[in-house]
């Protein structure tokens, strides 16, 4: 069979299941999940100030930037999981970057010039880059081997689209134990925080994913 003879036998086969494949990927993002919450509750905990900050805008802030980004993540996973994708799927996360520069802009407009280094460098910054990848590791183990069944057209971009799903869910979890509210803070920090686990997902992703 040809190449895209197999590719059109490919797409047609995958039309119907399109429901299933995304009830799989949230069905496997949930245990993932639920295994990294448990995770979280021996290891790290709810902060200790979550009542007051909850009433807080930078926090309530950080949490729609994680959940944001945790629900495109999951968009990019499902749309580069096909054998044909839509081009340029990247641009689903446009979205999210155009909230982070909104929310930075804010905080440098109210904040003084004097404070934004320490917003900016915060607390937590080692913490924050030890634990999302580690509460990454089981969602990205989960997710991978549920897109083993699919027939994505580039495997090691899957692969990298589940490390980006993994690390925004370890991301929306870690949200409730950092103390650095800031978008200087969150959009630095938790970025850099993803970029290991979006990588090592993009190469577990090229040979796992491979069809």
């Amino acid at each position: 069979m040809k190449t895209d003879k197999l590719i059109d036998a490919l797409v047609a086969d995958d039309a119907p299941r399109g429901r299933p494949l995304r009830s799989a990927l949230a069905a496997a993002l949930f245990a993932g999940g639920l295994t990294s919450f448990v995770l979280f509750l021996a290891a790290l905990g709810v902060r200790a100030d979550i009542d007051r900050a909850l009433g807080t805008w930078r926090f309530e802030l950080k949490v729609g930037l994680v959940l944001l980004a945790l629900a495109l993540a999951f968009s990019l996973c499902i749309a580069v999981s096909r054998p044909v994708m839509p081009s340029h799927p990247g641009r689903r996360l446009l979205p999210l970057a155009a909230l982070a520069i909104l929310a930075i802009a804010i905080e440098l407009l109210i904040l003084p010039s004097a404070s934004w280094a320490s917003r900016l460098v915060g607390s937590n910054a080692l913490v924050c880059l030890i634990a999302i990848p580690t509460l990454a590791i089981a969602p990205l183990a989960a997710v991978l081997a549920i897109l083993r069944n699919g027939a994505p057209a580039s495997p090691a971009l899957a692969g990298g689209a589940a490390g980006l799903l993994a690390a925004t869910a370890a991301g929306a979890l870690y949200a409730f134990h950092c103390f650095d509210d800031s978008p200087l803070f969150v959009v630095t920090w938790y970025s850099l925080a993803a970029l290991p686990v979006i990588t090592l997902g993009a190469v577990i992703g090229r040979r796992l994913l491979r069809w």
